[in-house]
This record gives C-alpha cells, sequence and structure tokens, in this order.
C-alpha cells in the first residue's frame, strides 16, 4: 500500500511510503495497523483499551479518531524507504 498523508510521520512513516500488510496477523496494542473507519482506510497505532481498540496518530498535528465502528484490515510489518523518486 501507498501512504498519503503525514499522520504516522512519528512511527517514521511519510507521505508517499509504500508499506508491507499482513492481512493473517492478529492485531495487538501498539501494532501499526490499516484500519477501516467510516469506510476509509487509514494507517493508525492501534490502542486497546475499555472502550474497545482505538486508532492513533502518532503526528500531534493529527487528532486521535474516535469512530464508532473500526475494523482492522492488516498489521503493517514493514515500511521500505526509497532513496531515489
Amino acid at each position: 500500500m501507498r501512504v498519503a498523508g503525514g499522520s504516522m510521520e512519528g512511527a517514521g512513516i511519510f507521505d508517499g511510503d509504500e508499506l508491507i500488510v499482513d492481512r493473517s496477523l492478529e492485531p495487538g496494542e501498539g501494532d501499526v495497523v490499516i484500519a477501516v473507519v467510516e469506510g476509509e482506510l487509514t494507517v493508525e497505532r492501534l490502542r486497546l483499551g475499555p472502550d474497545g481498540p482505538r486508532p492513533h496518530p502518532t503526528n500531534d498535528a493529527y487528532p486521535v479518531l474516535r469512530p464508532r465502528e473500526l475494523t482492522v484490515w492488516g498489521v503493517v510489518t514493514t515500511c521500505p524507504h526509497h532513496l531515489h523518486r
């Protein structure tokens, strides 16, 4: 998958980066995941709390999402960085 946006810069994931996602992994606390939030895919860090799983950005310039419904599509395992455009 290719990233669009800067919400995960604190995790070293930048706009235009490519991600390798494993859909067979069980997501856990702190994993970077691809989540479906209100019908749209987003890359966020997964936080598990008493209210259930919540997606969190790693860039303070972005708000914490509070979706009514969240589906984890897959767990990000690798983010290779290209050095040439």
